[in-house]
């Protein structure tokens, strides 16, 4: 499979291919400019040099051309000077040519409406023959016909005068010669400017591509450049991944170690057990149902997810309806009261299994001990999530053993089974904090604290 290019090839052959582009129709429309001046400016001369020959010009009595010897443009008296200049007189069909013709036959305009100039680039006939290179000479030409009154009737005269376009064409490719090279040479310089600008525009990715393999290969544990603001927002999160893993990791092995730490007791309780054959089926159904209840919450502490920085946002009204129609039935007998106070709208990034975990549990454990309420109210302060449940049945004997650190199954609470157990996990999973305190309602208060595991970053540019 073809290795794509890299993000840095493909900038600088953007780059590349963009700048010739520029160049090239910058430069077309800077020698297009400057051609079209040049031009404009030698056909302003000629025709100069036409209204010099209309003011030298002279008809006598009989109609025929009379010119002064000497002419105003010293380069048309001069034999290919690269200035010639005719005038037909085309009712006594006479023609005066300038002395610069001599031995030459330019190819002048003869005929045209009178009034009218005439501005073109002409070609002679045949190599003339002071042209060495065989080819056929070019000549910008202007003309300019009049009617030229002699008694009272007027005769026609056609004033041409041409050019050599050989000194234009040098002065053009000279100036497309200085053009080309300079626009060249900053091309050049651009893109070597470029090329630096996105290495250097590019190197916190390199950065970022070492700080990785570092990471791979266990020399660091997180990323720990300072990056700029576009990138920022990546290593945060990419840190918090690494983070959610590295604790995932952490408590598969800690329900790992409390699994087997745990159920020593009730094997050991079993063993002890064989040497009475009396007393081993009720021991039996004691310890297996013990074991049970530690399987269950080991399972559930390692299968929490915990703080989800890229889970999306979770309605919780809806959860808490459910788990609240299902303890209803489940405690039918009861005829409980749950008072729910939670907003419709409120929502939090959790995954679903953690938030049916943990409100099941703080409501299971209220409504089982509750004598005919159960209060729950969630709200969010800040970037904080509040979760309250209260009851009115007779609350914890000893809350303090309850919160106890690393209290293993097999010393917990008597009376309250494996629900805050699981709990307490759950919410340390999240970073957050679980107090257990005397209710208002007489019965124990399970008060919830969840902070969101998503920081504010500098917007990107």
């Amino acid at each position: 499979m073809r290795t794509p290019l890299s993000i840095r090839a493909r900038l600088i052959w953007g780059v590349f291919i963009v700048l010739l582009v520029f160049l090239a129709g910058a430069g077309w429309a800077v020698q297009q400019a400057y051609v079209d001046s040049v031009r404009a400016q030698r056909f302003a001369r000629l025709q100069t040099t036409v209204y010099l020959l209309m003011a030298g010009a002279e008809l006598n009595a009989q109609g025929s051309l009379d010119m002064p010897t000497t002419l105003a443009e010293p380069r048309l008296s001069l034999p290919a000077s690269g200035l010639y200049a005719n005038i037909a007189n085309l009712d006594k069909n006479e023609e005066w040519q300038s002395s610069s013709t001599l031995g030459l036959n330019p190819p002048f305009q003869r005929t045209q409406t009178a009034g009218q100039w005439s501005f073109d680039t002409v070609a002679a006939p045949q190599a003339q023959p002071d042209d060495t290179s065989g080819s056929a000479r070019a000549y910008l030409s202007v003309s300019y016909a009049v009617k030229w009154l002699v008694n009272d009737r007027p005769a026609p005269l056609v004033f041409s005068v041409l050019e050599d376009k050989k000194t234009f064409d040098q002065e053009v490719q000279s100036f497309e010669r200085t053009l080309w090279s300079w626009l060249g040479g900053a091309g050049l310089l651009l893109l070597l400017t470029q090329t630096l600008l996105l290495r250097w525009a590019l190197a916190p990715l390199a950065r970022i591509a070492r700080e990785i393999r570092h990471i791979e290969n266990g020399e660091q544990a997180r990323v720990e450049g300072s990056y700029p603001s576009e990138l920022a927002r990546l290593t945060h999160n990419l840190n918090g991944l690494m983070d959610q893993e590295r604790a995932r990791q952490t408590r598969y092995k800690d329900a790992l170690d409390d699994l087997a730490h745990s159920l020593k007791t009730p094997l050991a309780a079993l063993r002890a057990s064989l040497d009475e054959p009396s007393a081993l089926p009720g021991m039996v159904a004691q310890q297996v149902t013990r074991m049970d209840d530690i399987v269950v919450h080991q399972l559930g502490r390692a299968g929490a997810s915990g703080a989800a920085r890229f889970a999306p946002l979770l309605t919780l009204a809806p959860i808490l309806n459910r788990i609240r129609d299902t303890l209803a039935k489940v405690y039918v007998d009861k005829q409980l009261v749950f008072a729910l106070d939670c907003p419709s709208d409120l929502s939090w990034r959790m995954d679903e299994g953690d938030a049916f975990e943990m409100l099941g549990n703080v409501l299971d454990n209220a409504a089982k001990w509750a004598h005919s309420k159960v209060a729950v109210r969630l709200w969010v302060e800040g970037k904080r999530l509040f979760i309250r449940v209260c009851d009115d049945g007779p609350g914890f004997s000893d809350p303090g053993a309850v919160l106890a650190r690393r209290v293993r199954l097999d010393e917990r609470v008597p009376g309250h089974g494996i629900g805050l157990a699981v709990v307490k996990d759950l919410v340390a999973s999240h970073q957050g904090e679980l107090k257990v305190s005397k209710a208002d309602l007489g019965g124990a208060q399970i008060d919830i604290i969840l902070r969101s595991g998503r920081q504010t970053l500098p917007a990107c540019l």
